[in-house]
C-alpha cells in the first residue's frame, strides 16, 4: 500500500502533467496497483486544506460476487453440479447417496435441476433427463466479474436472491487544482512556540488553518451504575409525591439508634454477630441525646409512659452504645423523627413530614447469587396527625401503581417497631401468582413516644430493595454481577437510562422484601 507522501506526490505530479484527474479510479501506483480510495480521501482532504487541490465525490453502485457466488463462477451452479454428479444412463444415483457427494449443495440444486428439466425421479432414483446443460448462471456470475456495471436488472436481482451478488457503493473523485497549487507541500505550523515569539519568525510562518466544523475527540466522561439508574427513577416517584430525602451518608452507626430507638429490644437475635457487623476501632459511642437515652430505657423496661408494660428486661447503655454497620436506613428514620419533634416543640407548632431514602445498608449473612452481605433500601415515612392503617394502604396503592403495578394485597405480618404490620404482595402475571414485594407498618407507640412526638400522631412507612428491580429490568440473573468486585466495568457504560414504565411495572413483581425484615 502506496504512503500518504507517495500518493500526495502522485496526486501533484499528475494534476502539473495533465491539470485535472477526471475520476481517481484510473490512478495507479508505481507497481500498478489500484489505489486505496480511503488512504487517497485523506491526502485529498490534506491537500485541499492548504488550497492546493479541490475534488468532488463520484459515487458508483456495482455488482459484486458474494464468497458463495465467486465459488459457483469457479465450480459451476448447484444445479449444473448436481446433473454433473449424476451419472448418464437409466440408473442414476439415490438421492441419499448425491447429499453425501455435495452436501448442501444438493439441496439447492435440486430444486433449480428439477425447474430446468434437467432431472427427473425413476424408481426412487435421481436421473439425467437430458444428454447436455449449459451452466447460464455460471457464465452470468464470469461475466458480472468482469463487468461490474451489469445492467440486467432481473437477472441481478434474481442472483441476489440467491444470495450469489450483492450490490456496493464505490467512491472515487475528481480532483482539480486548487489557488495555492504547487509540487511542494509546505510545512505548516500548528501551534505557536517559544522559539517563534523570541525570533519573530510567527509573522511570517505559514499556519495550518483551523476546521471550526470538525467534531473533535469526545472527552472522556463517568458512567452511571444501573442502580443508580433505577434509584433515580424511585427518587423521581417520591419527589412527585412531596417527599423530602433523608441523609444517609453515614454508613456507621449507633445500635441506640440502629435498634434501641426502634423498640427493638436488646435480646433479639437480629442484634447478635451472627446478623450485624459491629465495629473494632471505635467500638463504642455515647453520642446520642440522655434524655432520650432515659426514655428508651424506661420504654424498654417497663413501657415508660406510653402505656405498654416493654419487655420486662434490664436494658443497658453499653449494648446501645455499640457501633456497627446500620444493618437498615430505618435509624435514619428514627433520627430524623426526633428532630422533627424536637421542632415541633421548639416552634408549639407540629407540621406534618414525608420522607424518604435510598441508601447502602449491611447484613452479616452469606453471599450467593441473590443475596449480598450490603445492599440498598428504599424506605419511605409519612408523619401526620390520626394516620390510619387505610391511610397506609391507600398510599401504597398510589405509589406501586405509579410503578405499573395495578394489583395489589396485604398480609398481615410481625416486625418489631411496627403495629400493625403488612407484607406487600403483587400479581405477577408470568408466575400466575401473588409475589410478595415490600413490607410495612405504622410505628409503634413504643417508638413514637420517647421521641416526643404528639400523642396523636401517627407514623406509616415501608421498605423494599432496589437490587432485586435492577436484576430485572437489565436482566442480570446472578446479583454478584450487579455489585462488588465481579461486576464488568463495559457493562456499566454500555446499559441503557431506566423507565419504569408499565411493562416495567408488571416485572418488578418479582422482587422480594427479605432484605428488608428483621
Amino acid at each position: 500500500m502506496a504512503t500518504a507522501e507517495e500518493l500526495q506526490t502522485l496526486v501533484l505530479t499528475t494534476l502539473e502533467r495533465e491539470s485535472c484527474i477526471p475520476n481517481s479510479k484510473d490512478l495507479k501506483t508505481v507497481n500498478g496497483d489500484a489505489l486505496d480510495q480511503l488512504s487517497l480521501l485523506g491526502v485529498l482532504n490534506s491537500l485541499k486544506s492548504k488550497e492546493m487541490v479541490d475534488y468532488e465525490a463520484i459515487d458508483v453502485e456495482i455488482w459484486t460476487l458474494t464468497e458463495e457466488g465467486q465459488q459457483v463462477a469457479k465450480q459451476g451452479s448447484h444445479e449444473a453440479r448436481v446433473f454433473e454428479a449424476i451419472p448418464a444412463g437409466e440408473e442414476g444415483m439415490p438421492i441419499s447417496e448425491l447429499q453425501s457427494i455435495l452436501g448442501d449443495a444438493a439441496k439447492v440444486g435440486q430444486g433449480k435441476a428439477f425447474k430446468n428439466k434437467w432431472i427427473s425421479k425413476k424408481g426412487g432414483n435421481l436421473v439425467r433427463a437430458t444428454d447436455s446443460i449449459v451452466d447460464q448462471t455460471q457464465k452470468d456470475l464470469v461475466e458480472i466479474e468482469k463487468n461490474s456495471t451489469h445492467n440486467d436488472a432481473k437477472l441481478l436481482n434474481e442472483l441476489k436472491k440467491r444470495k450469489l451478488v450483492d450490490k456496493q457503493k464505490r467512491t472515487s473523485y475528481k480532483v482539480t487544482k486548487g489557488p495555492e497549487f504547487s509540487l511542494e507541500v509546505k510545512k505548516e505550523a500548528t501551534d505557536i512556540t517559544y522559539e517563534m515569539l523570541q525570533s519573530g519568525e510567527w509573522k511570517t510562518a505559514n499556519f495550518k488553518k483551523y476546521n471550526f466544523e470538525a467534531a473533535g475527540v469526545p472527552p472522556p466522561s463517568g458512567h452511571l451504575h444501573p442502580l443508580m439508574k433505577v434509584r433515580q427513577e424511585f427518587r423521581e416517584i417520591f419527589f412527585e409525591m412531596g417527599f423530602e430525602e433523608m441523609p444517609t451518608n453515614c454508613f456507621a452507626e449507633s445500635s441506640f439508634w440502629n435498634f434501641d430507638a426502634l423498640f427493638q429490644p436488646q435480646q433479639h437475635p437480629a442484634r447478635d454477630a451472627h446478623d450485624t457487623f459491629f465495629l473494632k476501632d471505635p467500638a463504642t459511642t455515647d453520642r446520642f441525646p440522655r434524655d432520650l437515652m432515659e426514655k428508651v430505657k424506661a420504654t424498654h423496661e417497663n413501657g415508660g409512659e406510653t402505656g405498654s408494660t416493654g419487655y420486662n428486661c434490664t436494658w443497658t447503655e453499653e449494648d446501645a452504645g455499640k457501633l456497627l454497620l446500620r444493618t437498615h436506613t430505618t435509624a435514619v428514620s428514627s433520627f430524623m423523627l426526633y428532630n422533627l419533634a424536637e421542632k415541633a416543640k421548639k416552634e408549639g407548632v407540629f407540621r406534618p413530614a414525608k420522607y424518604f431514602s435510598i441508601d447502602r445498608v449491611f447484613r452479616n449473612e452469606s453471599v450467593d447469587a441473590t443475596h449480598l452481605a450490603e445492599f440498598h433500601q428504599i424506605e419511605g415515612v409519612i408523619a401526620d396527625r390520626n394516620l390510619t392503617l387505610g391511610d397506609l394502604i391507600g398510599f401504597m396503592d398510589i405509589f406501586f401503581k405509579k410503578m405499573g403495578m395495578e394489583k395489589i394485597r396485604f398480609k398481615p405480618t410481625y416486625n418489631p417497631y411496627t403495629e400493625p404490620s403488612m407484607e406487600i404482595f403483587s400479581y405477577h402475571e408470568g408466575l400466575k401468582k401473588w409475589v410478595e414485594i415490600g413490607n410495612s407498618g405504622l410505628f409503634r407507640p413504643e417508638m413514637l413516644g420517647p421521641l416526643g412526638l404528639p400523642p396523636d400522631v401517627r407514623v406509616i412507612g415501608y421498605g423494599l430493595g432496589l437490587e432485586r428491580p435492577t436484576m430485572i429490568k437489565y436482566g442480570i440473573s446472578n446479583i454478584r454481577d450487579l455489585l462488588g468486585h465481579k461486576v464488568n466495568i463495559a457493562m456499566i457504560k454500555e446499559y441503557p437510562v431506566c423507565r419504569l414504565d408499565k411493562k416495567m411495572g408488571k416485572e418488578l413483581v418479582g422482587i422480594s422484601s427479605n432484605d428488608d425484615e428483621e
